[in-house]
């Protein structure tokens, strides 16, 4: 892989919770693996470098938002790999541009910004054709490297996770690309999905678009820990991030990872694991959405 993996670690949450409820909790730290090319997005990107490579195209194409973990992901592998990047980035151009995208032109991004209309007509033929027009052979990701490729990507995460020790292994869902990698090299564990945006009634269909077979048996979804949907937070979701940091020096962001380990917490409470679980939670790093936050609201 570009990056070192061996930086992860697994990391044991002691919590009276846990104790009354006698399960354990252990989050796989895929945050630890680089500073910016982290968690499940280093996983992703694998298969598209490799394929850039092969292709002999000296850049990459990607899609994403103001605060887009992906891009500036995607910026940084770009760079180390001696290729061109290049964002799109949903929406206009603001006057003054989000830390996030400032990194990606630090990075060597070339970013185009797009209306949200036809932001949303992203990955029709036309605008691709179009696209490859514009910016010549290119490999080009779709937002959050959600296809089949991705999915290779991710399940290779399975790489850092001992077989069998686990019952159950937890991950945020946003395109469901690390949700199908998962489900792609599966074993006996039971796969559990925490949907981060509201009314996501079709996580079985992503998973078919990655080219993933969905086992029911094996897929858990627990809605209701959007938290009012993609990208949106509450006092309570801000309020529990800063005791998952006090608690236990687990920094998480309220895009994806706070949701995750809120849905986890409310789950054990009500007793859905059984006594004996063995939990393994996806830390999937990327906290470029709590630079939108007023400073001082979260006390990491």
């Amino acid at each position: 892989m570009l990056f070192n993996i061996s930086n992860a670690a697994a990391d044991i949450l002691e919590d009276e919770l846990f104790a009354q409820k006698k399960v354990s909790v252990t989050v796989l730290r895929l945050d630890k693996i680089h500073p910016v090319v982290s968690g499940n997005k280093l996983f992703k990107l694998h298969y598209f470098l490799q394929q850039a490579g092969q292709a002999a195209h000296k850049s990459i194409l990607t899609f994403g938002g103001a605060y887009s973990n992906h891009l500036v992901a995607t910026a940084f592998a770009c760079q180390a790999a001696g290729l061109k990047s290049i964002g799109i980035v949903r929406g206009e151009k603001p006057a003054l541009l989000s830390p996030t995208l400032q990194q990606c032109i630090n990075y060597g991004m070339q970013l185009q910004f797009i209306a949200r209309e036809a932001y949303d007509k992203k990955d029709t033929p036309g605008f691709i054709t179009a696209l490859k027009n514009e910016f010549g052979d290119c490999t080009i990701i779709p937002e959050g490297g959600y296809n089949n490729t991705g999915a290779q990507g991710a399940a290779l995460i399975w790489r850092l996770i001992p077989k069998n020790k686990y019952t159950h292994i937890c991950t945020a869902t946003g395109t469901a690309t690390t949700l199908a990698g998962l489900l792609l090299n599966a074993g006996n564990e039971k796969i559990v999905s925490i949907p981060v945006l509201k009314g996501m009634t079709d996580i079985e269909e992503r998973i078919n678009y990655c080219g993933v077979t969905v086992n029911k048996e094996q897929l858990q979804i627990f809605d209701g820990y959007h938290f009012g949907g993609y990208a949106k937070n509450t006092p309570r979701l801000i309020e529990f991030m800063n005791y998952l940091w006090q608690q236990h020096r687990l920094p998480t962001d309220f895009v994806y990872t706070a949701k995750l380990f809120a849905g986890v917490y409310d789950k054990i409470k009500k007793d859905h694991f059984t006594a004996g679980s063995a939990i393994l939670c996806l830390h999937t790093g990327g906290l470029q959405g709590n630079l939108s936050l007023p400073q001082h609201t979260l006390l990491f």
